[in-house]
């Protein structure tokens, strides 16, 4: 069965890297569909998006469709895993706080998935208390972190910040999608719907048979109790 992956794009000078992660992935034959944010599209045009993905790009909450389906929820409802890649410090920030405001927030609020998040922002932004604690904030209700590395950044400066390597953000929603499926297969089964379905099979076949014996017996015993000699009667009580 096909993996359906949402891919959140935020503004960040590495929106470029996401082009390339939609290729690969469409490679291993995922479905993704990309949501951008209205300041990612100032960096990369949703076109590139809809061509690798060969799939619709959201990039508004609101929709013009002559049937009702809100985006965030149906989206949501579809997925298997949400990656944000680039994230920036603002969207990063925005999730800790609960706020939706866009189509992006509104759909990670939305969906019961795995969340994974790869950051990329200066090193002072990345390394703002106020950063990592939202950071904190999102790993305590179960978001996972890709990255960041530390490299040359959009300034020109080298330090942390920098987007982790495609190739690792790829193996980690490859991991990631294997073990939800692991999770899912390893569940207990609960017998207990069988186990009654078969006792209410069984106390019906009964009754059943009960009921065709009473209607048999009269007229097997007239059977055998034909003539003047009695046989014996094999009536069922």
């Amino acid at each position: 069965m096909t993996k359906n992956i949402i891919l959140g794009v935020t503004g960040s000078i590495a929106a470029f890297k996401a082009a390339i992660i939609v290729s690969k992935l469409k490679s291993l034959e995922f479905d993704i569909t990309v949501i951008m944010t209205k300041s990612a599209q100032s960096f990369i045009h949703p076109l590139t998006f809809r061509t690798l993905s060969q799939n619709k790009v959201v990039t508004d909450i609101f929709i013009d469709e002559s049937v009702y389906n809100p985006q965030h929820v149906s989206i949501a409802h579809k997925a298997d895993l949400f990656v944000i890649a680039p994230a920036t410090a603002n969207v990063i920030g925005k999730l800790a706080s609960g706020i939706a405001d866009d189509a992006l927030t509104s759909t990670v609020m939305a969906s019961n998935v795995p969340v994974l998040i790869a950051p990329a922002m200066e090193e002072n932004m990345y390394m703002n208390p106020i950063t990592q604690r939202n950071i904190n904030i999102l790993q305590e209700v179960g978001y996972k972190f890709i990255g960041p590395e530390k490299g040359r950044l959009a300034s020109g400066k080298t330090g942390v910040g920098r987007l982790a390597d495609v190739e690792l953000i790829i193996k980690t929603i490859v991991d990631e999608l294997a073990n939800s499926a692991d999770s899912i297969a390893n569940l207990p089964v609960n017998h207990t719907d069988e186990v009654n379905g078969r006792k209410e099979s069984n106390a019906e076949n009964k009754a059943e048979d009960k009921e065709k014996k009473r209607l048999r017996g009269p007229a097997v015993t007239r059977l055998y109790e034909s003539g003047r000699k009695r046989h014996g009667s094999v009536r069922s009580s």
